[in-house]
């Protein structure tokens, strides 16, 4: 009988495959009708899309991905440095995701060129190439995750490394013991630190002499503010609602990640948008910003590429979208991208300005 981690192993590929194949093969199937219809129900043209979108996800999967799968499951040696990328999610953009795109882009054209509109592609395309993406994605941030018993403190922070700041204690200082200035001054002995007390020591709002300033409450708020402590138990009788299992958090993180990107491909699905060029950038940007998901959610350079890849070229097409075509997408992700991008220059760059580092401002 195979182990537990064997089949989570399986089910995990099992899932990343058939996203991989199926979403190639729903899109070209659909593809195919379309073109046997331009061409006047042509059924030599509807197999031969067919026989090559089989051609294509059987050399795909023998060539690239059974590949990089061996060399990620046997040879760990090599794949345990790669700590910030995820080559998984890379070959699934590059063998599904692109050419999906690329097909109703293709659909988009040809429709256009033999002057008909047949299929505009709007719910069912759409839908599985992005859910597909969002399972392949979710495999990959909960596969460090056990799925039975309750999580442990990998589980918990298998995607923010790095202690967490909890509680402050006050601690003895040497300057603390010192004789104060004035206390030297008028020859008074200098005041020397009991073995049962503690002092705190200086800190920014703090002199030498121990004179507290109205910051030297600041730092035990703060303090306070980030204590996790009081997200894991508590003794009301309707504590269980206040448990927390990072396991479960990371599918609605993993939702909300891909919510913008869903919402301008789905722009696409309009008849008004579908045969027009808008099409081509609106597709090209919705594969760049797919590229997030090659990062890890852990590494430094994710809040950078989101800002670059997604909120700003984001912003841009749908200000140009409602300039030309109308209320097409939703203000609230407008909204969303330009507050994203504004706070992420402000807090980065604007902050390290002599104008913005003045601490007596807000």
């Amino acid at each position: 009988m195979a182990s537990g981690k064997t089949l989570k192993l399986a089910v995990y590929e099992l899932l990343q495959f058939t996203g991989l194949c199926a979403t190639v093969l729903v899109i070209m199937e659909r593809f195919a009708r379309l073109i046997s219809n331009v061409e006047g129900c042509d059924s030599t043209a509807y197999w031969l899309v067919v026989a090559v979108s089989v051609a294509y996800v059987t050399s795909a999967t023998l060539l690239v991905w059974v590949p990089l799968k061996y060399q990620i499951l046997k040879r760990r040696r090599l794949t345990d440095k790669i700590t910030h990328w995820r080559p998984t999610a890379l070959a699934y953009v590059i063998l599904c995701t692109l050419p999906c795109f690329a097909i109703l882009i293709a659909s988009s054209q040809v429709q256009v060129n033999s002057g008909m509109r047949l299929d505009h592609f709007d719910e069912l395309p759409v839908s599985l190439v992005m859910f597909s993406l969002i399972c392949v994605d979710l495999v990959e941030r909960i596969r460090p995750c056990r799925l039975l018993g309750q999580a442990d403190s990998v589980d918990l922070n298998f995607d923010l490394p790095g202690p967490v700041l909890t509680h402050l204690e006050a601690v003895s200082s040497v300057s603390s013991q010192l004789p104060s200035d004035e206390a030297q001054q008028n020859g008074a002995p200098a005041r020397q630190a009991e073995p049962g007390n503690k002092t705190v020591a200086p800190r920014r709002g703090h002199d030498v002499a121990g004179r507290s300033t109205p910051l030297s409450s600041r730092a035990s708020s703060v303090a306070y503010l980030y204590s996790s402590s009081s997200s894991r138990h508590f003794s009301h009788p309707l504590g269980f609602l206040g448990r927390r299992d990072r396991r479960s958090e990371v599918f609605m993180d993993c939702f909300l990640f891909w919510f913008d990107t869903v919402e301008i491909v789905r722009v696409s699905g309009k008849p008004e948008v579908f045969y027009s060029p808008w099409v081509y950038p609106i597709f090209i940007l919705a594969f760049l910003s797919t590229l997030r998901m090659v990062l890890a959610p852990h590494s430094p350079w994710l809040s950078s590429a989101g800002v670059a890849l997604q909120d700003v070229p984001f912003f841009i097409l749908r200000v140009a979208l409602m300039a030309v075509f109308g209320l097409v997408t939703p203000i609230l992700y407008l909204l969303k991208n330009a507050l994203v991008s504004l706070a992420f220059f402000y807090f980065i760059f604007m902050t390290k300005m002599k104008l913005f580092k003045r601490r007596s401002m807000f």
